[in-house]
C-alpha cells in the first residue's frame, strides 16, 4: 500500500494547516471536550467558521454544499484537525439526518431543511434509544397514530445527546404494532418547538448536563415531515446507522490522545524515572499503538471503497468496535499514568482549587463519559452479531 501524498495532497495539507492557524483564536476557551458549561454559541463557533470557508460538510455531496473532496483530501483534514486539537463539528445535524435527507427525502425537505443544516442555523437532535429500547433498538414503543395531515406522538426518548439546545429532533416511531417490529416503524422530523414536547436534564458523572430525557404528549407532526414511507424507518435508520458508526472510530483524535498519552507518561515519575520507560507500562502503550495502526488501515481499505461507491456495511461495525474500544484504553491508560491525581473530586483542604497537574485536570471525567462510546450508536454486543450475520454467515 502507497501511503505517499502528491504534491497536491501536501499543498492541500498546507491550505488546511494555515486555515486552522488562522481559525483558532478566533474560538472560544472551553476547557474539557465534556464541559458542562459549554454554551449552544460555544459548540457552534467552529461550525459558523468551517460554513464560511465552505467546509463544514466535506461528507455532502457537492450539490447540497458539500466540499467536493476526494477520499484522501478528507483523510488530511480529519488528521490535521485533530492534530490541532479542534474541536468536533456536532454530527446530529451533518453526518446523521442530512444524509437520510438527501438521499430518502423529497425535493421539499432538502429545500427546506440541508440549508439550515449546513449554515448551523438548525440544531438536531436524535430519538432513537428508549427506555428499554436502546441495544434492542427495533423494540421502541414511541407512538404515531396518523388523523388526516397529521401524526399524533406520544412516549419517550433518553440518552438525548444536547436536547436542551435542539430546534429539531429526527424520531424513529411506531406507526404499526401488527407486524414485524422492524417493519412497523417511521421516520420523523419533529419541530422540538410543538407543544406537548418536554426535556428534562440527565446529569452525568462528572457533572455535566450533556443526555436529556425527550417527552412526547399528543405532539402534532405533519405529516410532510415524514421521511420516505410510513412503515420504511427502519431502512432509514440502518442507513444512518452506518454513517454514524463509521465516524466514531475516531482514528485521527486516538492518535493525537497516544501522543498526549505518552506526553503526560513521560512527565510522570516512578522511582525517579519517567512512566513511560517502565517496561509494563510501555508494552501497554506499544500494544495500543499497534492496534490503533491496525485500525487505521481498516479505514483506509473502507474509505478507498467508498471512494468506488461501494457502501461501507459491517466493515462500519468492526470500525466501532475496535475504534471505541481503543478510545476507553486510551483513557484508562492516562488515569494510570496520572495516578492519584485522577480522583475526580480532588480539591485542595478548604478551597476549589485542582490539586495536580494542569493535564490531570478534567481526565477523570472524561474517563468517565468515554464509557459510553462502546454502547452509543449500536453496542458492540450488537455491532459482533451484525459482523457474525453479515460476514460469516452465521
Amino acid at each position: 500500500m502507497d501511503l505517499s501524498f502528491s504534491p497536491e495532497e501536501e499543498s492541500f495539507r498546507k491550505e488546511v494547516r494555515a486555515f486552522i492557524a488562522d481559525a483558532k483564536p478566533k474560538l472560544p476557551d472551553v476547557g474539557a471536550p465534556e464541559a458542562a458549561d459549554r454554551s449552544k454559541d460555544d459548540y457552534l463557533a467552529w461550525h459558523k467558521l468551517l460554513f464560511k470557508k465552505g467546509w463544514v460538510a466535506p461528507l455532502w455531496p457537492k450539490e447540497y454544499g458539500g466540499t467536493g473532496w476526494n477520499v484522501t483530501q478528507r483523510y488530511i483534514f480529519n488528521e490535521e484537525i485533530s492534530n490541532a486539537e479542534m474541536p468536533t463539528t456536532l454530527p446530529f445535524g451533518l453526518n446523521m439526518v442530512a444524509p437520510v435527507i438527501f438521499t430518502y427525502g423529497n425535493d421539499a425537505q432538502k429545500k427546506k431543511f440541508l440549508p439550515r443544516i449546513l449554515s448551523g442555523e438548525d440544531w438536531w437532535c436524535q430519538g432513537y434509544s428508549e427506555p428499554g429500547a436502546g441495544s434492542d433498538l427495533a423494540s421502541l414503543r414511541t407512538k404515531a397514530v396518523r388523523e388526516g395531515d397529521f401524526y399524533i406522538v406520544n412516549g419517550q426518548k433518553t440518552w438525548t445527546t444536547l436536547a436542551q439546545f435542539a430546534d429539531w429532533i429526527f424520531c424513529l416511531v411506531r406507526t404499526n404494532s401488527d407486524v414485524k417490529q422492524q417493519e412497523g416503524i417511521t421516520f420523523l422530523l419533529i419541530d422540538m418547538k410543538t407543544p406537548g414536547i418536554t426535556v428534562k436534564p440527565i446529569i452525568v458523572l462528572d457533572g455535566a448536563h450533556e443526555v436529556n430525557e425527550v417527552f412526547f404528549d399528543n405532539v402534532k407532526v405533519p405529516v410532510e415531515n415524514r421521511v420516505g414511507e410510513e412503515n420504511k424507518g427502519w431502512t432509514y435508520a440502518k442507513f444512518l446507522l452506518v454513517n454514524e458508526r463509521s465516524g466514531i472510530a475516531g482514528v485521527a483524535r486516538s492518535k493525537r490522545a497516544v501522543v498526549r498519552l505518552k506526553e503526560i507518561a513521560g512527565a510522570e515519575l516512578i522511582d525517579g524515572s519517567p512512566l513511560i520507560e517502565d517496561d509494563e507500562f510501555a508494552r501497554k502503550v506499544a500494544d495500543l499503538e499497534i492496534d490503533l495502526a491496525a485500525l487505521e488501515f481498516t479505514e483506509l481499505r473502507t474509505l478507498a471503497e467508498e471512494s468506488k461507491g461501494h457502501m461501507a456495511g459491517p466493515e462500519s461495525s468492526i470500525l466501532k468496535i475496535r475504534g471505541t474500544e481503543i478510545q476507553q484504553r486510551i483513557t484508562e491508560l492516562t488515569v494510570e499514568a496520572i495516578g492519584y491525581f485522577a480522583y475526580p473530586n480532588e480539591r485542595a483542604l478548604g478551597s476549589n482549587e485542582f490539586i495536580g497537574p494542569d493535564y490531570a485536570l478534567g481526565q477523570a471525567g472524561h474517563y468517565f463519559n468515554m464509557r459510553k462510546t462502546s454502547i452509543f450508536g449500536g453496542s458492540n454486543e450488537i455491532q459482533r452479531n451484525i459482523i457474525a450475520k453479515a460476514v460469516l454467515g452465521l
